[in-house]
């Protein structure tokens, strides 16, 4: 009786009807938090906005409850399972005294649209599935940084120590330039002045790094998204297969019960 009860609730906590339900509130929940930002709409409509707090919250922790009584240990052998859990936690603890900061992460529900969105699903499990070759992206990246880094101190720490002075002040000015944000105007040019050909040194680490290495970020993610779109066409095509089969073999069992059937008339 108590699996039995367990599956219906299963059944009925990841139906559509509740999971919409579900998304439903978490999108109004954003928008709530979003209106006690406003210091006049909390004056007018603070209590109001407080008690739909407690509503949401209440809804949120009974679906987890469902959700653990229903799967039991199972549930946490999910991650999108865990980190719902651990969102809803998150909000259950007291936003007082030391604990005042946890006020300001409530916004964090939002991110529970991942779990019930099976598109953005897909996307965070590609980005996780991309991240061994995205890896070594960062490693290739790092070299090429810490080469033009290398050079750009031994060229252009004299004449301009609070760009090149150190390696660590040439590397936040490449990350700068790489970023393309007013690199030309406010590193490039007054460099070209003194230096004029470090427009070779430039071009070059613009070249490498805003339009060959960030390409390649983009190229394994998107790659990596049709892998996983082709896998689950794959499997659905699988699965419709399957129930074709089911479906015919189901209909040839009828279509042999009812020939049998007339055979015996007929006799």
């Amino acid at each position: 009786m108590s699996q039995t009860l367990r599956q219906r609730i299963a059944e009925w906590i990841e139906s559509p009807m509740v999971q919409n339900f579900i998304i439903g509130v978490i999108i109004f929940n954003a928008i709530t938090l979003g209106l006690e930002t406003s210091t006049a709409i909390m004056r007018t409509a603070g209590g109001l906005l407080r008690a739909i707090e407690q509503i949401v919250l209440v809804i949120f922790v009974i679906e987890i409850l469902l959700k653990l009584f229903a799967h039991g240990p199972r549930f946490f052998r999910s991650g999108w399972n865990v980190f719902d859990f651990i969102i809803v936690g998150i909000a259950l603890v007291p936003s007082s005294g030391p604990f005042a900061i946890l006020r300001a992460l409530r916004i964090l529900r939002v991110l529970r649209l991942l779990t019930k969105i099976k598109r953005l699903r897909m996307i965070i499990e590609s980005l996780l599935a991309a991240l061994p070759s995205i890896g070594w992206i960062v490693f290739l990246l790092g070299m090429v940084f810490y080469i033009f880094a290398v050079m750009g101190t031994q060229l252009f720490a004299s004449a301009f120590p609070d760009d090149f002075g150190t390696l660590g002040r040439t590397l936040y000015t490449l990350f700068q330039v790489m970023t393309l944000e007013s690199w030309s105007e406010g590193v490039s040019r007054p460099v070209m002045a003194v230096y004029p050909y470090a427009w070779i040194y430039f071009i070059s680490f613009v070249l490498v790094t805003a339009f060959v290495v960030l390409n390649l970020f983009i190229g394994i993610i998107v790659s990596t998204m049709q892998e996983r779109h082709f896998e689950d066409e794959s499997q659905r095509q699988a699965e419709q297969d399957e129930r074709a089969h089911v479906e015919r073999e189901e209909m040839l069992r009828l279509i042999r019960e009812l020939n049998e059937k007339m055979d015996r008339l007929q006799r």
